[in-house]
Parts: C-alpha cells; structure tokens; sequence
C-alpha cells in the first residue's frame, strides 16, 4: 500500500474560542473554518449563510447581456436556434437550461450534443454543416467553444450566428462570435473566475429573462424556471468538481434544496430509482457519486441526447423508462471501468517506477473511450502522479484517444502544451485535459511528458498527503457533532468534507470485503471501548495488510451520518490507516514541521 504523509492542521484555541464568540457558531464549526482560512466574523457569516441575494447580477458576467440580447432578437424574429452542449454533466445541464427557457419564450429550438466517441468535444466542422442544412441560424454553445477558432469560422461562412458560453481555457486567439460569455474573459474583471458551464448557462438564462421582461424583476413563470434552473446548475457545478465558493457555493446550497423539493419530472423519477426519495436532507455526495454518474454514463457511452431528455421530459412515462435506463447504463459504465483499471493497474505494476517516475502514460487496445477518464482519475489518486489513459485504435489506424488527470501542483494543460508536436491535438486544463495522439507517436510523447513532469514535480512532492483538519477521540463523533458539521454544507472542491483522524484504534473482527468486484472493504473499529463502522471505498486491497496488523491503528476518516430502515447512526468512511508505530515518521502539522507524535485538536471536536 502507498503510504501518504499526513500533514495535520494547526489548532489555535484562541482563535476557535474568539470566532466562536463573534459568530456564535459551536467550537466544531469555528474550528473547520478556520482549517479553511475562514478567520474574519463576517466571512463566516457569509460563508454559513450563503444567502441566495448575495448572487452577482448576471449582466456583470462578461458578455451574459449582449448573448442575451442577441437570443431575444433570434427568438422574435422566429429564427431557428440549436444549443450545442457538451456530453458531460456540465454541459447536459446546462443544455437543458437554455433549452428549456427557450421553450417557455415560444423559441424554434433544438439542442446537438456531439458523440463522444466519433466526434469529441467541442464545435467540429461536420456538425456545423449538418445544422446549418437542417436550416440552424443561431448556435448557441453550452460549456464548450471557446478554443474552437477554426470552427467558429466555419460557422461564419456558413451563415450561421454563433454565441460562445465556456469556462474552459483559451486557445491563442478568441474565436469570431456574436458575443463570447466567459468568467475569465480577457481584459475583463468579473471577481468570480469558477464558474462551471452550467452556473455560466444559468447567468446566461438569468440575464435573459431580465431581457424579456425588460427589468431586474421577472415574471413569475420565469422565476419559477429559475429556481427550477438552480436544480440543473447544482448538477453541473459538483459534477464539474469546481470550487463550492463564493457564488457556486450559493448555487449548490440552494440548488440541493430545489432538487428535493422541486426536482424536474426526469430527475424525481432518478431518484426513486436510486432510493433518495426518502425525505432525508440531500448532500453534494448524492449528486457526486450518485445522481451525476449516472447522468455521465449517457454521455460516456454515447447517449448524451438522452439524459438531456431525461432533465427536461414532461411525459411520466418517458421520464421513467429514461431514469431506468441511466441507471442500467451506469452499471454498464462500472464494468467497463473495472475492466481497465485491473489492465492498467497491471500495465503500471510492470512498466511504471514508483521511485524514478514522475508520471504514468498508460495505452491499451479496446479501452473504452469514454471511461478511460474516471480511470486516469483513479491512478492519479493512487499514485499521486499525473496519468494520461491512451485508448488505441482497434484496428491500429485512426489515432489513440487519450485522457488525462494531473495532481495538485501540476498543471497540465500547460505541460501537454509543450509536448504538442507530438499531439494531433489536446484541450482541457489544469486539472483535466484529452489528448489525440498518432499510434508511432506515443512513445516520443511519453519520454517527452514525464521529462516535463520530472522538471515540475519535486521528487518529496510525489509522496502523497492527507490534510487532516483534527485528532478527535471516537468518542466525540455523535450525531450532535456531525449535525454541527453539517453547517459547512455543501462540501466539494475547496470546502472538503472534515478529515479526522483518530490514533490508538482497534480492529473488532475481521474486515470484509464487499461491493462489485469486491473493490470496498467493511470494518468494525474501537477505541476505549467506543465501536464505530467503517466503510473504506476502494480499500479492499487493504484487507489482508490490515487485518494482519498486530499494532494499534490510525485511521484517517471523514466522519458521517447513516440511515438504514429509518435509523440514523455514526460511521466512518475511512480514507487511510497507518500502524501506530509508523505515525511518526509519515506525519508533520502545520507548514511542515515535525510534531514528535503530537497531533492538534481533540478537545475542539466535544
């Protein structure tokens, strides 16, 4: 097993003790904000309420108004608008968004949603012409475009009208459009730079029902579409995993309350299959791991149209063959997944080395393309390195597809720019990117990228860390103290769940694995005479090594809440485990020093 360092976060009992006063917030909640550099009273105000007024107007979104616009006189005029959305959550949601206020303002309108596996992402020539023969005047891109440079000429030449709706990095130039609707536009200055495709679509939509109704205040039917469309922009804001800050974090607050109380047909329908019809609280993890997968499957099989129509059917009906069929779809999407990571793990295990390698580039014949993605995720995490997933062609003639996700530090989109000779052509960003590659050319590709990566990543960045936020004892870990956590809620990237650690734990029976593929692993833990189930996904690798450990335990978790028959009950889910007497050596507090077993925090958590 990788053992990863962790890195345990600094406890001021002053500074709990004075935010806890200012904001009369518990000593829990104090001190998770201030693990999240959240110091200042009114900051933590803010952050706790998330009030839905404290959204930016939508006309301050670079080019939200002039797209705006631009969609109203198309609408009057009866012109015929197609919305060309990508195949991920992101842009499935954000689709259905724009498609579905166009509906209610009587628009002629379409959506297109290229097929992953013959067409990839973004504009691409073929499906320009096809639109504009089918008598397309306006596209309208949802959360793709603005790297498609040569194709947004192609758009103009063909007579056809193009506004571009993005949050994905630019190419050298912008491309030629009706207006360009982008947070980080150049030579603008909109102070959120995070949106995802759909929180843009939702501005975007926001904007122009304001248009409609020719002031800030919109008709009722448009403010239910908007809160409506909250639901849809929650989706697309976890799916994408940006930042759950500032306006995202309002989004999603408010958005998971739409979805249990306001959920479209399709999305109600989901969820009875899945089981979260049940009347409890809604969590990001819902949508994360549950709710989103399975939206993902369709568009990473292919079948993005359909969970478009999933989102925005009014036929009961439809709406349940749909939900049933996502769901199988996502079962099918495990397997596949399964499949490739036992091949890549093989593949890494034979040619990869953990102590001179700074990344993997990994290819094999018949992965499937649209799931090689979540793979390269996985091995990132596993070994803490940049990971490109190359799916080669069956036949050895068209080019290998690839995906590719970094680590903190590592950006990668600029890295594949420097590797771009080698490419037939790349997009993405820091975090994720994909790759077109020619076969002969990979292994060029390969020496060249990890000698990128090598001059990038420090050799003690490639052990990976856990930030932990507290020590606690088990003991502390009641349904009160977690209903306090629940405050931070939603928690995704930049607000992360609480990570606690507890040190002297021991095993109660011996852990078992479960789920497909028996990839998770089941375990009884106890401290002074306190038993907590634990659940470590992914861990069943683990079962032996710490089954046959005879020392006292660490174990690194996110505490949560279970419900099971109407019960509700504490468990961990646990992310990492040390032998107690490898502690010391793997752990450091603060900016890094060397804390001698000490760690920070416990009496916080009572």
């Amino acid at each position: 097993m990788t053992r990863k360092r962790w890195r345990i976060r600094p406890h001021d009992s002053e500074r709990i003790s004075q935010l806890e006063r200012a904001t009369g917030v518990s000593p829990v909640v104090a001190q998770m904000l201030l693990c999240r550099g959240i110091d200042c009273p009114n900051a933590a105000r803010e952050f706790l309420s998330a009030k839905l007024t404290s959204l930016r107007d939508p006309n301050d979104l670079p080019g939200a108004r002039a797209a705006a616009e631009a969609i109203w006189q198309a609408v009057k005029e009866d012109r015929q608008i197609t919305i060309y959305g990508d195949y991920d959550v992101d842009g499935i949601s954000g689709t259905s968004i724009l498609l579905q206020l166009l509906k209610l303002l009587g628009a002629q309108v379409n959506y297109y949603i290229p097929n992953r596996l013959s067409e990839g992402y973004g504009l691409n020539d073929e499906a320009l012409r096809k639109l504009a023969a089918g008598g397309t005047q306006l596209i309208v891109t949802v959360d793709c475009g603005i790297a498609n440079v040569e194709e947004a000429r192609t758009a103009h030449e063909l007579g056809v009208q193009l506004i571009v709706t993005d949050h994905h990095e630019f190419s050298t130039d912008l491309p030629e459009a009706a207006a360009l609707v982008h947070p980080r536009l150049p030579g603008t200055d909109y102070p959120f730079a995070s949106l995802c495709g759909a929180g843009v679509a939702f501005k975007l939509a926001w904007s122009l029902c304001q248009v409609v109704c020719g002031s800030e205040r919109v008709r009722s039917d448009m403010r239910e579409f908007l809160l409506q469309a909250l639901v849809f922009a929650t989706l697309g804001t976890i799916a994408d995993v940006v930042p759950l800050l500032d306006e995202n974090r309002i989004l999603v607050r408010h958005g998971l309350v739409g979805l249990k109380e306001r959920p479209s047909m399709g999305l109600a329908s989901l969820m009875r299959v899945m089981k979260l019809d049940n009347g409890r609280t809604l969590k990001g993890t819902d949508i994360g791991f549950g709710i989103g997968p399975r939206i993902n499957a369709a568009g990473r099989l292919g079948q993005a149209r359909l969970a478009v129509e999933l989102l925005t059917t009014r036929e009961q009906a439809r709406a349940d063959e749909l939900a049933q069929y996502l769901d199988e779809l996502n079962g099918t999407r495990q397997s596949l997944e399964r499949s490739i990571l036992l091949a890549a793990n093989k593949q890494a295990a034979e040619e990869f080395d953990p102590e001179a390698d700074p990344a993997l580039v990994l290819a094999g014949r018949g992965w499937h393309a649209g799931v090689i993605g979540i793979v390269a995720g996985r091995l990132a995490e596993k070994y803490h390195r940049p990971v490109v997933l190359l799916s080669l062609d069956e036949l050895g003639v068209k080019p290998a597809v690839g995906s590719c996700r970094s680590v903190p530090g590592f950006n990668l989109h600029q890295a594949l720019g420097e590797c771009a000779h080698h490419l037939v052509g790349f997009g993405g960003h820091a975090a994720a990117a994909g790759v077109t590659i020619e076969e002969k050319k990979i292994d060029a590709f390969r020496a060249e990228f990890l000698e990128v990566a090598a001059d990038r990543i420090r050799a003690e960045s490639r052990v990976p860390e856990l930030h932990i936020d507290a020590e606690t004892p088990l003991s502390v870990l009641t349904l009160k103290a977690l209903g306090q956590l629940d405050q931070l809620e939603p928690f995704g990237q930049g607000n992360a769940r609480p990570l606690l650690c507890t040190t002297g734990v021991r095993l109660i029976g011996t852990p078992r694995k479960i789920g497909g593929g028996e990839r998770h692993l089941k375990l009884q833990l106890s401290q002074y005479g306190v038993n907590l189930a634990g659940i470590a996904f992914g861990g069943g690798e683990w079962a032996e090594e710490i089954a046959s450990n005879g020392d006292a335990l660490a174990v690194a978790y996110h505490p949560m809440v279970n419900h099971f028959r109407g019960r509700r009950s504490v468990e961990l889910e646990v992310v990492d485990w040390k032998p107690e007497s490898e502690l010391a050596e793997l752990m450091t507090t603060g900016a890094g020093e060397q804390t001698e077993g000490k760690m920070a925090g416990p009496e916080t958590m009572s």
